[in-house]
């Protein structure tokens, strides 16, 4: 686990503490908003570097596809580090022009894994996955910085994905207590209240 990786976050404010809403409706004493990491390029490699290095050994993808939008950059980094060709997800078909809700040059059976920054329930990177099939395209894997662990393993086994994420939740939580972010009482609260 990466201290550093950890740290860097909390100080520049994408791991937050307090209570949130979350995009399912849940309320959390825990907030990781990555989107600022645009204003990091050094943080971002890393935050990127970090997520790719969670892929099976030997695998090697034919396309790349981030879930919108936060996971649009890593893509891109990842697409220009490793020479890998992306597809780009709209949130929704355009109204115009080729009214495509994918974007990119793929064929049926090319290999495509899937990037994400944080998953709760899994459930936006499921739609992800669902359209990539619905084209055609072979989902396999997915990559994912941090999983919250509210659903989306289960998501993903249901969707027969396999999933790699570089830090669980629980695991942020013992690196906070361990670099005297929070204290052990605190840690255990928080956990509570995720319960």
């Amino acid at each position: 686990m990466s201290t550093h990786l950890i740290s860097a976050l909390l100080d520049k404010n994408m791991i937050k503490l307090g209570q949130f809403t979350l995009k399912s409706g849940k309320v959390s004493p825990i907030y990781i908003n990555l989107r600022e990491m645009i204003a990091y390029p050094k943080l971002l490699t890393q935050i990127a570097d970090t997520i790719y290095a969670q892929k099976p050994e030997g695998f090697k993808p034919d396309l790349i596809c981030g879930v919108p939008y936060s996971a649009l950059t890593l893509m891109a980094h990842l697409s220009i580090q490793h020479n890998l060709p992306m597809i780009l997800k709209r949130k929704e078909a355009k109204a115009y022009g080729t009214k495509q809700l994918l974007e990119g040059i793929f064929s049926p059976g090319m290999n495509c894994v899937v990037i994400e920054d944080v998953v709760t329930t899994g459930q936006s990177t499921i739609e992800t996955i669902n359209e990539l099939r619905a084209a055609g395209l072979v989902v396999t894997e997915v990559l994912v910085l941090i999983d919250r662990e509210q659903g989306a393993k289960e998501s993903f086994a249901k969707a027969h994905v396999n999933y790699h994420a570089a830090f669980t939740l629980k695991e942020i939580l013992d690196e906070m207590v361990k670099i005297g972010r929070i204290n052990a009482t605190e840690r255990q609260e928080i956990a509570q209240q995720l319960n």
